[in-house]
């Protein structure tokens, strides 16, 4: 919300950059506070294209419509894959981590489901239900919101269904991506 806030407060992001430092010292940072230059936000947009993916940012065209309706949707992800898949319907199937065999069966098996009826699922690519959602519907648009940046492979047993999301579907991750 921060984000926001400040574009709402100072009109523009140039504008709120250059107040940061002052409002952080305002507040009791002692050490000052560093922006990052404009080299080094190059090398972060290479280092995500590198990776055959791309930095979308909010209000950009090509940033998921669903997740721009948020009131905290993030300022800026990286996005690899179909990205046409982030303009179907989505419906999130989530769940436990430490699923029985018939929970991730049945989480398989929904999400197959709802691929069918033209919804692309949305998921998290956590062990268990979430995993399972992605597996069902690997063929027919499957989403996975990815709690670091697309480099980032968590659980490690979910590596090889990443990447096969990264063939067939959409991986959304934060900006953590260092050259």
């Amino acid at each position: 919300m921060t984000f926001y806030q400040l574009l709402s407060r100072f009109g523009s992001a140039q504008a709120a950059l250059a107040a940061l430092p002052e409002i952080a010292r305002r507040g009791g940072r002692s050490r000052p506070l560093g922006i990052g230059s404009k080299a080094e936000a190059e090398g972060e947009i290479a280092a995500v294209a590198k990776l055959g993916a791309k930095l979308v940012g909010w209000g950009e065209p090509g940033y998921p419509p669903d997740l721009a309706q948020i009131d905290d949707a993030p300022p800026l992800i990286s996005m690899k894959g179909h990205l046409h898949l982030t303009e179907k319907r989505g419906i999130a199937v989530v769940g436990a981590r430490n699923a029985s065999a018939n929970g991730r069966r049945f989480a398989r098996e929904i999400a197959a489901s709802l691929g069918s009826h033209g919804l692309a699922v949305v998921s998290g690519l956590a062990r268990g239900i979430d995993a399972a959602a992605h597996e069902g519907s690997l063929s027919t648009g499957t989403i996975a919101v990815l709690a670091g940046g697309i480099d980032t492979v968590y659980p490690e047993e979910n590596r090889a269904l990443q990447e096969s999301i990264a063939e067939r579907g959409v991986l959304l991750g934060t900006v953590t991506v260092w050259p």
